[in-house]
């Protein structure tokens, strides 16, 4: 495939946006400090060298053509795209992330975030980011590992501090039609440990399952919460889901919610912790307040 050389550029393109956004060249002229002759130039041979007429002149402004209001969208998305390159390879200079990664551990309900990440969208000065489902141990290595640089847990390891973000709960359920929910309730915890149980996987390399209850004989891991609720919803089993995966199904009637004795859920709290602590960049730490709330703050990182 031939090399190819741009005939246009991004300055005659800017200079051709401006005629039209200040209705004219004299006006233009004045908004770019520059001679109204170079603009008249610059745009004439902007429209000689792609062989289309972009603009004509109806008696002292400068008009578009059909073909210069096709050219003239998609040429600011060319203007922005350069701006936001220069910006970015600014803020990498800066010390600004190219990308930011966030862990979240799975009893989180991640629908709260999104007002938080909707902002970061904007604010994030073209950085990526990186969103991670974690559990059990899986969270716990992002921290101790610092290879995520935010991450909610429910758990603090030792030498960690955490903002507390929210708390989280989790029922026992069961298909209605399970053994389980024929049971006189609250079922004995001894009843669990002769029927399936559905876990979700530990994402870490090396998982330590010595959380929640485990003591069933048959046991099916699964990667995900969506996943575990099928196998449930079908009748498969009983497992521990968060109220933000089963309560729409536990309304329908499609599954049950078990009361156990010596234990109506399983709840704790949430924490928002910095692994990298101090070496934490100021995207990251930009998302970090968004997610705690802190607007302000954000907008004057953003505008900084």
């Amino acid at each position: 495939m031939a090399h190819y050389r741009a005939k246009s550029t991004l300055e005659q393109w800017r200079i051709f946006q401006a005629v039209i956004d200040c209705g004219g060249y004299a006006h233009a002229a004045d908004k770019l400090n520059k001679s109204q002759s170079s603009l008249n130039h610059a745009v004439a041979k902007l429209q000689q060298v792609l062989g289309v007429q972009l603009l004509e002149v109806k008696g002292r402004k400068a008009v578009l053509t059909a073909v210069g209001e096709v050219m003239l969208r998609r040429s600011r998305q060319l203007t922005q795209t350069a701006q936001e390159l220069e910006q970015l390879a600014h803020n990498l200079e800066q010390g600004w992330e190219p990308e930011v990664k966030l862990a979240l551990e799975m009893v989180f309900d991640r629908s709260t975030l999104i007002p938080a990440l909707r902002k970061f969208q904007d604010f994030s000065r073209g950085s990526r980011l990186s969103i991670e489902d974690t559990v059990l141990t899986g969270t716990l290595e992002h921290i101790r590992e610092k290879s995520a640089d935010v991450v909610i847990t429910h758990h603090l390891p030792k030498g960690y501090i955490g903002e507390p973000i929210d708390d989280y709960v989790m029922d026992l359920v069961c298909h209605p039609d399970h053994p389980l929910a024929q049971l006189e309730q609250p079922v004995a915890q001894d009843e669990l440990s002769q029927h399936l149980q559905i876990v979700i996987r530990d994402t870490a390399e090396h998982p330590q399952e010595d959380e929640g209850w485990l003591k069933a004989e048959q046991r099916w891991t699964v990667s995900h919460f969506d996943e575990a609720l099928r196998l449930v919803r079908s009748g498969l089993g009983f497992c521990w889901l968060p109220p933000y995966i089963a309560e729409r199904e536990m309304k329908k009637g499609a599954i049950r919610k078990l009361q156990l004795e010596g234990s109506s859920c399983r709840k704790g709290s949430l924490y928002m912790v910095l692994p990298k602590g101090e070496q934490t960049g100021p995207c990251a730490r930009q998302l970090a307040d968004l997610i705690m709330g802190k607007e302000i703050e954000a907008q004057k990182a953003a505008v900084s």
